[in-house]
Order: C-alpha cells, then sequence, then structure tokens
C-alpha cells in the first residue's frame, strides 16, 4: 500500500452529473445549505451508519477496534493523527474518507481556494461576489477532488504547506504589502477539504509550527500579512511510532492540537491476513488459497521472531509481494513449458525468500542467518497449513508408493500434468489424491498438482518421505 501519492485518482464515482444550478441566485433558489467540512462529514457518517452502509470499503481487520475510535473522531470533529507500523493501511484508510464528503459540492468559478459561493474569504472573491451578487457565476467540484495528500520530507518548506509571496504577481505591479500576491500552500488550497499528510514526525520542526495557527486557530500567517483566512479544513496526519526517536517527532504544541490519536496495527486474525492479500495483490496467475495461508501464516511468524527488528515491523507488503512473486514463477514455468493455465505450486514458494528477505530488518547479530531463519519460517507455515487442511486424511497409501516406486519429480520445468502423472501406483493412490483434492478445493489440472505438491512437502517436513534437489534444479520427493 503506498503512502506517496497526492490525490485519490478519480474513478466511476464521478459519472454521477452535478446539480444544474450555475450562479448564487440559482444555489439560494435550490435551497442548497451550506455545511462546514466537519459537519459535512458528521452528518454523512452517521447517515451510513444508520442505513447499515459500511463507510469503509477496503479496510479490513480494523473493525472492532480502529474504525469505532476514527467514527468517534470524526462525529467529534476532531483532526487526527494516526500511528502505526509500516504498511499498517493508514494511508487507506484515510483516503476512504473522501466517501464520506458531499459527491459535489458549489464553488466560486475561478476561486483560488475552492471558497463556497455562500462565503468568500479572499479579497478577490470577496470582490467579485459583491460586484455580481446573484449572479456571482459557480461551479460543481467533485468530492475527489476535495482531498489533498503530501507525504511529509525533510525538504518541505513552510510555502510548500502554507505559502509565500508570489514574484510574478508583484511583478504584474502589485505592491508587496497587497495580500493578492500571496502564493498559497497545500494547506489553504485544501479550503473545505481534507488534507493528509503522511509520515508527519519527517517534517522539519519549525515547518510543524508554520501549522499551529491552522491546526488551532484556523487561519494562515504569510511573512507577516496581516491576512486572516478563516480556513475550513480537516486536518489528517500518519506517522509510524518509531519516527519520535530515530528520525523526528511531532513537537509537542503540534501533537497537542490533534484532537484523537489512533493507533493502528496488524490484522490480528489469520482470515484478515488472508483478505488483505487476496485484496491487494496484483496476481497474474491463479494462486491456490492454501498458498496465500501460507504466506499470511509465515508473515505472521516473522512479526514475532526474535531475530527480527519488531520495531521496524514486517509491513503487510511483504506478503502482498510475496504473493505477486508465487504468480509470476507459476506464469514463468506456464509460459515455458506451454501450459494454458499457469497455477502456482509450494515449489514456487522458493523464489519468495531471496525477493523478501530486503523488506525486513534483522537485529544486530544476526547477520548471515536471514536465509535460515526465513527458511525456517516458510517451513513452519507449511507444516502447519497442511496440519490445518489435510489433517485426518490417511496419506499411507501414497507414502508406500513412493517408498516401492519411483520418485516424483517437481520444479519450474515439470507440468502439472507431469507431475500428478508420475504418481506410483495410480490405482492405489487415486483415492487418497482425489481425499486432498477434495479438502483443498482443488478442480482443475493445475490445481489438483498444486493440493498434491502440499502433500507431498507436508510429508517431507512430517519426516515420512525424503526430498533432495537432483542437478538439473528439480526437487525429487521420494
Amino acid at each position: 500500500m503506498p503512502e506517496d501519492i497526492t490525490a485519490p485518482t478519480t474513478s466511476a464515482s464521478t459519472e454521477t452529473r452535478h446539480p444544474s444550478p450555475r450562479t448564487v441566485g440559482e444555489l439560494r433558489a435550490s435551497g442548497h445549505v451550506q455545511r462546514s467540512i466537519r459537519d459535512e462529514i458528521r452528518n454523512n457518517l452517521l447517515s451510513a451508519l444508520r442505513e447499515g452502509r459500511d463507510p469503509w470499503p477496503g479496510i479490513v481487520g480494523f473493525e472492532a477496534t480502529v474504525v469505532p475510535q476514527l467514527e468517534r473522531a470524526l462525529i467529534a470533529g476532531h483532526d487526527v493523527v494516526m500511528l502505526g507500523e509500516r504498511g499498517q493501511g493508514k494511508t487507506r484508510l484515510l483516503r476512504t474518507l473522501v466517501g464520506l464528503l458531499d459527491e459535489w459540492t458549489p464553488v466560486i468559478t475561478g476561486s483560488e481556494l475552492g471558497e463556497h459561493p455562500y462565503e468568500p474569504i479572499t479579497p478577490g472573491s470577496i470582490r467579485k461576489a459583491a460586484n455580481l451578487l446573484d449572479d456571482l457565476p459557480i461551479e460543481w467540484r467533485h468530492r475527489t477532488e476535495r482531498y489533498s495528500e503530501k507525504l511529509a520530507t525533510p525538504d518541505t518548506s513552510v510555502a510548500d504547506l502554507v505559502g509565500d509571496i508570489d514574484p510574478m504577481k508583484v511583478a504584474e505591479g502589485r505592491s508587496l504589502g497587497d495580500p493578492e500576491t500571496i502564493h498559497f500552500g497545500l494547506i489553504p488550497r485544501a479550503h473545505r477539504g481534507i488534507v493528509a499528510i503522511n509520515e508527519l514526525p519527517d517534517l522539519a520542526e519549525r515547518i510543524q509550527v508554520a501549522m499551529l495557527n491552522v491546526m488551532e486557530e484556523r487561519d494562515i500567517q504569510v511573512r507577516g500579512y496581516s491576512l486572516r483566512l478563516p480556513l475550513d479544513v480537516l486536518v489528517m496526519a500518519s506517522a509510524n511510532p518509531e519516527d519520535y526517536t530515530n528520525r523526528g517527532r511531532i513537537i509537542t504544541p503540534l501533537k497537542d492540537r490533534f484532537g484523537a490519536e489512533i493507533r493502528t496495527h496488524y490484522p490480528l486474525e489469520l482470515d484478515d491476513e488472508i483478505s488483505v492479500i487476496e485484496q491487494e495483490a496484483d496476481l497474474t496467475a491463479t494462486v491456490p488459497t492454501f498458498l496465500i495461508e501460507i504466506l499470511a501464516r509465515f508473515t505472521r511468524y516473522a512479526r514475532d521472531h526474535p531475530s527480527i527488528d519488531q520495531r521496524s515491523g514486517v509491513s503487510a507488503r511483504f506478503s502482498i509481494a510475496g504473493a505477486e512473486t508465487v504468480a509470476a514463477a507459476a506464469l514463468h514455468r506456464a509460459t515455458i513449458v506451454g501450459e494454458d493455465v499457469p497455477v502456482a505450486r509450494v515449489v514456487d514458494l522458493e523464489s519468495v525468500i531471496e525477493v523478501l528477505r530486503g523488506k525486513i530488518e534483522f537485529e544486530s547479530g544476526e547477520e548471515g542467518r536471514e536465509l535460515e531463519v526465513l527458511e525456517h519460517l516458510l517451513r513452519k507455515s507449511v507444516a502447519d497449513t497442511v496440519r490445518a487442511h489435510l489433517g485426518g486424511v490417511d496419506l499411507a497409501s501414497l507414502v508406500a508408493a513412493l517408498e516401492n516406486g519411483e520418485p516424483v519429480a517437481t520444479g519450474d520445468r515439470v507440468t502439472a500434468a507431469d507431475l500428478v502423472a508420475a504418481i506410483p501406483e495410480p490405482e492405489v493412490t487415486g483415492p487418497v489424491i482425489d481425499a486432498i483434492a477434495e479438502r483443498l478445493d482443488a478442480d482443475s489440472e493445475g490445481e489438483r498438482a498444486s493440493a498434491l505438491e502440499l502433500a507431498l512437502e507436508g510429508l517431507f517436513l512430517a519426516r515420512r518421505i525424503g526430498k533432495e534437489a537432483d542437478e538439473s534444479g528439480q526437487t525429487i520427493y521420494g
């Protein structure tokens, strides 16, 4: 879940036509009522809760913890800072706030800050409204345009967030004392909307000071100008807890101005972890659910292992990237051997460790043991998944067939059909293979091969059969 884009992309939600009024007179005649950003979010949230609609689409695992806290903060009208380790869905949650805004809102045509026609706040808009009265032209802004996002970096300036003197406007003949020479920054431009600042502690402390007036008095100061703008903006922020000591901190006066501080967390349940992977991963091949479960267990074990730095965390991106890598390995194999439908198998998990080792931090003193630790956790994840799904299935006939017959080879050059056909004594092992396929919901040939390979790996981990790699890189069970 990347956290560095500037705004959500518009989608099918923008297909609805905006209301028809084109002047402030028509707007008043339509009965339109102006609402502050906080009232707007509060009312829309309460309406969704009353109607049983989910205000947080795509948010998994926070239903009983983070979401109720956030809903109470929004109902109270608070600015919010969300604290949590990387990859816990903080930015994803912030972006869903767009759905709580009115779909369309009127703004003064040409207004730099998107001011409401009933309440102009800049000198130019005030003058325009006074001259045109009911003929003041308006346009409609979609809610996706009312969300601004900034990834805080150490080089972010006051001008970026608040504003500065625009030399081009001065060159046009305006005096330096004219408030209309100001070029507004991100926060004023978010007037009547939401501004989200990711990684807030990365802002230099002097830049955080510039936000104090915005957070409390709801106005801005630019280079000593006596300009008061009654901004109507909801400020949201995210931060990693360790940033307070490692990279920076949120200064105390600014932290005090946030009405709510909410802690996020990684998924508490295995099913939630699986749901996140299935929802977020862009898979280029079929990845059976039990392989997704292995990756989910792998991630959860990594979060608890003493050799891995838990202060850095193990992001949800870890398991998502793992699922995408497994799918890519399956597509790679299918392309080489000529399979029509690529289906991931246990052998594809071997490609995961090398790819993912750089996504986690190990404790000092564990240098050189990274692969050993990850391989152990992956084996443990596979064994747990085998027990969860194949526990109670009598695999004795499969073990006996392997002991008495030829070994079974798999690898990135072995097709699903060849793998299934290599099982010795099919008249004896057929029923147990059917039982394995039924337990794992394996219908197609590729899925049956994947299920069978999981059973073989489980027998190896239980030390009931052997496993080794041959000279060609194939894995041999027998």
